[in-house]
């Protein structure tokens, strides 16, 4: 276990918890419930660190909604699919409708996922059932959904 970075007399106090989520939020940003834990891990006070947390947000240091659209952006930038990357914030805590919104925001994904496709397996079309299956399971992998592999694949009937 890590040592705490909030020493046990400055757990409940506000300034010492406020100097360790401005420390973390330096090199880069947060969920709320995300930050929540690693101050509570680091040895503040719940209650203190939720209040604290409460002053960042509305100070708009923390911003869950910028933090989904940064996310959403930097996956897909590495050629993650929608249904990957919803995953991956639900899985920090992210509320659904934050990780909705976000993913609609996103980038074209039968852009993305061609892009991705070409990249992998170049610029020809699969040319048979077997490397379009082995295609599309790669793409599946990378989080895309059957739409988006169809249109990537070549087997949509009206690609965009």
């Amino acid at each position: 276990m890590a040592k705490p970075r909030i020493r046990p007399e400055a757990a409940s106090d506000p300034e010492a918890i406020r100097a360790e989520a401005l420390t973390l939020l330096a090199r880069r940003d947060w969920l709320t419930a995300e930050l929540g834990e690693k101050l509570h891990s680091a040895g503040g006070d719940p209650q203190v660190t939720a209040q604290v947390i409460a002053e960042l947000v509305q100070e708009r240091l923390l911003d869950d909604a910028r933090y989904a659209e940064r996310y959403v952006t930097s996956r897909s930038e590495r050629g993650q699919g929608p249904l990957r990357i919803a995953a991956e914030l639900a899985s920090l805590g992210a509320p659904r409708e934050l990780i909705e919104a976000a993913i609609e925001a996103g980038p074209d994904w039968r852009a993305v996922a061609r892009r991705v496709r070409r990249r992998k397996f170049g610029d020809a079309a699969p040319d048979s059932w077997a490397e379009k299956a082995r295609q599309s399971r790669f793409l599946q992998y990378r989080g895309f959904s059957s739409d988006h592999i169809r249109a990537a694949t070549g087997a949509d009937p009206e690609p965009d």
